[in-house]
């Protein structure tokens, strides 16, 4: 009870740093998490096998926040953002059995206006999806509700070179509750490749969560069934094209919890209310935390991974999470 309603204070009061404008390099310390749940030397939970994760913090002042991320290689190089207005990259390390141990080369640079400069307003930076394909970035940001395009340049973000049309009506997207998932479609599937985004918490009249296809033949608006208060921060399509979503609730009484579900790609059409099935349910007696950024890769031995991050708000109480699992298809 007592580390929940820490967490609660943490999560309530929690204030965005200002940015800088130019790429900062970080070290980042790893604390290795062994076990998932706490107590228990136990690996399998439903579907998914943990494999390892890691506590991270860094001595430079920007770190954390973490929103969302992509691997730009599989299990290795990452890029994402973080909803106080920063890219973030890095590279995960591992030890000689495939597990992960550190965070290497990691740097952070505040997100740019047209001009060239930070905005510094969370109003204006408040990214909180990403997708990332043949060198550009897609991200999503709440508030003022956007989708826009980057060139990836490490080190030398600009501006974004275009914005998207997101199909939903603005006067849907509730002010913190937008878009906070994009992620690209199978290039082989039915939607070829299409981007897909989310919403949070913006709701139809039937309390369904607000969702698109932004482009190709399967364009259009869809929803996405809510269950049990909790509300989507971030997915990730799997290889047969099922879109694997990562949800949270908070309350101040237990704190935060998250969950992960798959949702049948079938359902992914214009009009659809798409749903599935909840593969792992984990509250604070598990090694969570503000759990908002999750990635699908395929490891070399051609396992499908699942990996998840949190953001610590930037607050003494919170952490910086990495989570890796593989998911086991029986």
């Amino acid at each position: 009870m007592r580390r929940a309603l820490l967490f609660a204070v943490a999560f309530l009061v929690a204030t965005p740093l200002h940015a800088e404008e130019a790429a900062i390099p970080m070290a980042v310390n790893a604390a290795p998490i062994a076990h998932f749940q706490i107590g228990s030397r136990e690996t399998r939970f439903g579907p998914l096998e943990f494999v390892g994760g890691l506590s991270l913090t860094s001595p430079a002042d920007h770190f954390g926040a973490f929103s969302s991320f992509r691997f730009a290689s599989p299990g290795a190089e990452f890029i994402g953002v973080a909803d106080t207005g920063f890219w973030f990259f890095g590279r995960l390390t591992r030890d000689a059995a495939g597990k992960p141990i550190g965070f290497a080369d990691f740097s952070m640079q505040a997100m740019v206006d047209g001009n060239g400069a930070t905005t510094r307003e969370k109003w204006t930076t408040d990214a909180e999806g990403i997708a990332l394909k043949d060198g550009l970035a897609t991200v999503s940001f709440e508030r003022v509700q956007r989708i826009a395009d980057f060139q990836v340049v490490r080190g030398a973000m600009g501006a974004a070179v275009r914005d998207l049309d997101f199909l939903v009506p603005r006067r849907e997207l509730r002010n913190n509750r937008g878009f906070e998932t994009i992620a690209y479609a199978p290039e082989g599937g039915r939607l070829g490749g299409a981007r897909v985004a989310v919403a949070e918490r913006s709701i139809d009249g039937k309390g369904n969560c607000f969702a698109a296809v932004l482009e190709g033949p399967g364009k259009g608006i869809f929803t996405v069934a809510r269950h049990d208060g909790f509300d989507i921060t971030d997915g990730a399509f799997l290889p047969d094209g099922d879109l694997l979503l990562l949800e949270r609730r908070f309350s101040l009484a237990d704190g935060v919890a998250m969950r992960l579900r798959r949702i049948e790609g079938e359902g992914i059409r214009p009009g659809a209310l798409a749903d599935g099935p909840v593969l792992l349910t984990a509250d604070m007696g598990y090694q969570i935390d503000n759990m908002e950024a999750l990635d699908v890769w395929v490891r070399e031995d051609g396992a499908t991974m699942v990996s998840v991050m949190s953001d610590d708000n930037h607050s003494l109480l919170q952490r910086n999470l990495y989570l890796e699992f593989r998911l086991v298809e029986e």
